[in-house]
């Protein structure tokens, strides 16, 4: 599905920036004062770990 796919871009986006921010800096730090934001990062984060689970067993199947 598109969304699901976008979910998975936008993850990696965004580890891209942190790993940025690790390497130059050292560290990575953040925080979120907005608890509807954070819940809304939480459930796109469980969605795309979800459908990335779905898209590997997918692919192990086809293997077979």
């Amino acid at each position: 599905s598109d969304l699901g796919l976008s979910c998975l871009g936008g993850a990696i986006f965004l580890q891209l920036l942190v790993f940025t921010d690790i390497l130059t800096r050292g560290y990575f730090m953040a925080v979120e004062k907005n608890p509807a934001i954070l819940a809304f990062e939480v459930l796109l984060t469980v969605f795309s770990l979800v459908y990335f689970i779905f898209i590997y067993h997918r692919f192990i199947r086809s293997i077979r």
